[in-house]
């Protein structure tokens, strides 16, 4: 036999049962042992994923909650929103949310959050378990990993399958997945589908199941593009080295290549509708919070390689002591060929090393710098030391010499760790879990070489691995929810608190008569999808510039640099925004520093314009800019003068100047005076504390120094009969007021008569259906037609039977009307989705020419065989 052939065959390049052609019951036997090896692996992730929340006591088998961060304030919003969706009783579709932002484009949100197939079974969940099915949802990803990746295991090389199972638990367990994936669901999904991808890789070597490799990548670019997008990189990297180990002539590396290639184009295009629309969701997004790479030192990236150990801005590495030890013990393992040792160390420490490196890191992001963790492609790595174990055990299990230096190259690891403050603040219960998992895992080895052939030692060796395996995994699992609950803000499950909004809501929602608001104060950044109605707050990675530049001029609050836009309690913008019923809550329980009080949700209601309003048509000349006060912006868009600016004097020394402000540092007063009966309203964006009128409400303003949130403009309460303004300020740090136009003063009566005027002219009827509204206006309107929501890109507007381009009235939708319009219709259209589904269509018809020439060559083979056999 020849090289080429042999080599290929220790490779494993053809599938399990060599590279004669097997039979039909041969390969149903080679594929029991990986049947077994995906279900001991998956078995195994679920139930230490699990028991890791027991020992937390984390929802659902605890009272502490495991929604922190984004995931109570998006993912668990977003997946309940898709259920309303398969339910019927969201207010939109799949092309747009009314819900959010006072309207937003839902089909890229879906291509970022929700577009998993596991995201379908929130359906079959109660409303009110949402947490629930998010939380079996990651279980069941995190556990299909694990299965995927025993199946790679044991197709790229044979070997014990419950070796398999164990590693492929290893990968689903690692760090990433357990730090960073389990409460970002949408990745767990990237989690999968590298393994597949390699598997994908591995037919593209033996020239077999393109159409499946082709759904395969279509499947996880759907699933999540980003983290796919990862994977595809890191399967890329495994393929090119087993086409280096196998060496193949150039001419078949070369088509194994071109096989791959076209398979992931294919797959990728037939994904294009979906993430072509996101990719330009994106391009009209807040920009948000800029990262900067900056790499980790040694002793920090090493300790991220044991258990228990938890950082947000390090890589997560650990896959096990049992993996770590063969992947260490893989270069000196001499039954392994020297190409197999070399290719798989070079490989992994290639990956390591750009990790660190900022532009290979960028490449690994997708060019643009992630807002948050610069680590998310950490779980190629992992794949790749466990890909790297694995061959250190199929290939027969490493000797002592290999066991001994593996376990020098450990203690190396364990002494460049030590001296990481990450182990350094967990040193208390990360030891004697490096200490137990290790014991359990060279037991284990040194048991399987010494068994001889009883089956009670291996049995045993099993035992030890497994259960090394279980408790770290479940230890550094608790750990990381535990330092999360630390470190990161968290929001209660779905309860009481939210019911009674949800009831409320329904309550007083006549939409689209008029909006609902769900309330100032929000359970969660995105409470219209938790809780019903029509409102501001909206918390998206695609939350759009133009919304988010509106709002803040209007004196909204934000988080997340503009990305996460609050409610904004104030009688003018809800006039504008045709908020004709608002929510207002108790202070969330669960949120400990806000003052506590108990007490019912109640509704407030207000006579409001209708959502499309007929302004006089625009002058000639350039409309007016917002400028730099929100209450002169909102009197821009209610067209009508309301307020009045009075001057105002802070008491203490005068600091700072005009246009950062003046500083605030201890309690100060501010003082003003006001037309008696009037609103009194503060606008302090950069002020953090409470604020209150004598006599009035406490107030809570919520801004940082470093500008990732500002406070939102609130009322005080009414001026009393002197006409003066006392406001008490108590700063919880430095903050700023602005030197002129901090206090607004609203005429109720002024604002009543524009409110009627707005709804004399306004449509007398509006429907919406996901990305439609149609109005109906008063016979002889003109001038110019204004939506009460944001003019993102994507809307196209008719106005009596004539298509007419939707222009922007400070950043609401306005369509100039003709002499006769009594209707107008816009419709919106996600901006990319055109040229996707071009690319989608392209790529679906090129899939089906190749599949008919393939099926004609072998028809034509066939019948060729059949005249050859017929002349003989």
């Amino acid at each position: 036999m020849n090289r080429t052939t042999l080599t290929g065959r220790e490779q494993g390049v053809k599938p399990a049962g060599g590279e004669e052609r097997a039979t039909e019951p041969a390969r149903r036997l080679d594929a029991d042992p990986r049947r077994a090896a995906a279900l001991l692996a998956a078995l195994l992730t679920a139930l230490a994923f699990c028991a890791a929340d027991v020992v937390a006591r984390s929802y659902p088998f605890g009272s502490r909650t495991r929604s922190v961060n984004d995931l109570g304030n998006q993912y668990v919003p977003f997946h309940a929103h898709l259920w309303d969706l398969l339910h019927g009783r969201a207010d939109g579709g799949i092309v747009f949310n009314w819900q959010s932002g006072y309207g937003s484009s839902f089909l890229p949100d879906i291509g970022t959050y929700v577009s998993s197939p596991f995201a379908l079974l929130v359906g079959v969940f109660p409303r009110d378990e949402i947490d629930l099915a998010v939380y079996v949802i990651t279980v069941l990803k995190t556990a299909v990993a694990g299965a995927a990746m025993a199946w790679l295991l044991l197709s790229l090389r044979r070997g014990r399958w419950w070796a398999a199972g164990i590693l492929g638990a290893s990968y689903a367990l690692c760090g990433w997945s357990l730090a960073l994936a389990s409460f970002n669901p949408m990745w767990l999904d990237g989690l999968i589908a590298l393994p597949l991808f390699c598997l994908v890789g591995e037919w593209a070597m033996a020239g077999r199941r393109p159409l499946p490799g082709v759904l395969i990548v279509a499947l996880a670019w759907i699933a999540n593009f980003y983290t796919a997008y990862m994977a595809t990189l890191g399967a890329a990297l495994v393929l090119l080295l087993r086409l280096v180990l196998a060496e193949l002539p150039w001419r078949r590396a070369l088509a194994v290549v071109g096989r791959a290639a076209v398979i992931v184009g294919l797959g990728v295009g037939l994904a294009a509708p979906l993430v072509i629309v996101v990719y330009s969701g994106t391009k009209h997004a807040s920009p948000g919070r800029e990262g900067h790479f900056a790499p980790v030192g040694a002793d920090d990236l090493f300790a991220r390689l044991l258990p228990t150990t938890y950082s947000y801005s390090s890589p997560a590495l650990y896959v096990g002591i049992t993996a770590l030890v063969l992947a260490l013990a893989l270069p000196f393992h001499r039954k392994v060929p020297v190409r197999v040792r070399a290719g798989w160390t070079v490989l992994v420490l290639a990956v390591a090393l750009s990790l660190q490196w900022a532009p290979t890191s960028l490449a690994w992001h997708a060019f643009a710098a992630p807002n948050g963790s610069s680590y998310r492609q950490a779980f190629v790595l992992c794949a790749l030391l466990v890909i790297a174990a694995w061959h250190a055990l199929a290939y027969g299990l490493p000797d002592w010499r290999a066991l001994g230096a593996a376990a020098v190259l450990l203690v190396l690891v364990a002494a460049v760790a030590s001296r990481s403050t990450l182990t350094q603040q967990h040193s208390h219960h990360t030891w004697p879990v490096v200490l137990l998992a290790a014991a359990g895992a060279l037991g284990g080895l040194a048991l399987l070489s010494l068994r001889n052939g009883r089956p009670v030692l291996a049995g045993l060796a099993a035992v030890l691995l497994i259960g090394a395996q279980f408790g770290e995994a479940a230890a550094t699992s608790a750990v990381a929810t535990h330092m999360r609950l630390t470190q990161m803000d968290d929001y209660a499950p779905w309860g009481g608190r939210q019911q009674r909004e949800s009831d409320a809501v329904g309550q007083a929602d006549a939409w689209p008569k008029y909006r609902t608001e769900p309330g100032r104060d929000q359970t969660v950044a995105n409470d219209p999808m938790m809780v019903g109605g029509q409102g501001s707050q909206y918390y998206s990675s695609l939350t759009s510039d133009v919304l988010s530049r509106t709002m803040t001029a209007l004196g909204d609050g934000w988080t997340s640099r503009g990305r996460s836009l609050q409610s904004l309690d104030n009688p003018v913008t809800d006039a504008v925004f045709s908020v004709g019923a608002r929510v207002h809550n108790p202070p969330d329980p669960h949120q400990k520093w806000l003052p506590q009080g108990g007490g019912p949700s109640t509704v407030t209601r207000e006579d409001v314009p209708p959502l499309v309003t007929v302004r006089p048509a625009a002058p000639r000349t350039t409309p007016a800019a917002f400028g730099p006060s929100p209450y002169r912006n909102q009197e821009l868009l209610l067209g009508t003068r309301v307020y009045t600016l009075p001057r105002t004097t802070l008491s203490g020394e005068r600091k700072g100047d005009e246009a950062r402000g003046l500083l605030v540092d201890g309690a100060q007063t501010l003082t003003a005076r006001c037309q008696a009966g009037s609103e009194a309203f503060l606008w302090a964006p950069h002020y953090s504390g409470t604020a209150q009128l004598a006599g009035g409400e406490q107030q809570l303003y919520r801004s940082d120094a470093e500008g990732t949130k500002i406070a939102a403009m609130q009322p005080l309460g009414t001026v009393r009969a002197s006409g003066r303004i006392r406001v008490d300020l108590k700063p919880n740090r430095l903050s700023r007021v602005p030197a002129k136009g901090a206090v607004g003063c609203l005429d109720t009566t002024r604002l009543r008569g524009a409110v009627q005027q707005l709804k004399a002219t306004g449509a007398t009827k509006v429907t919406v259906s996901d990305g439609t509204l149609h109005a109906q206006l008063p016979a002889g309107s003109t001038g110019t037609a204004v939506v009460a929501a944001p003019r993102i890109a994507g809307w196209r507007c008719s106005a009596g039977g004539d298509e007419v381009a939707a222009s922007e009235f400070h950043g609401l939708i306005a369509v100039p009307l003709g002499a006769s319009a009594t209707s107008l219709t816009c419709t919106f259209h996600p901006p990319g989705l055109r040229l996707g589904t071009a690319v989608g269509g392209a790529s679906l018809l090129t899939l089906i020419l190749l599949g008919t020439l393939s099926a004609v060559r072998r028809r034509a083979a066939v019948r060729s065989g059949e005249r050859t056999t017929t002349a003989h």
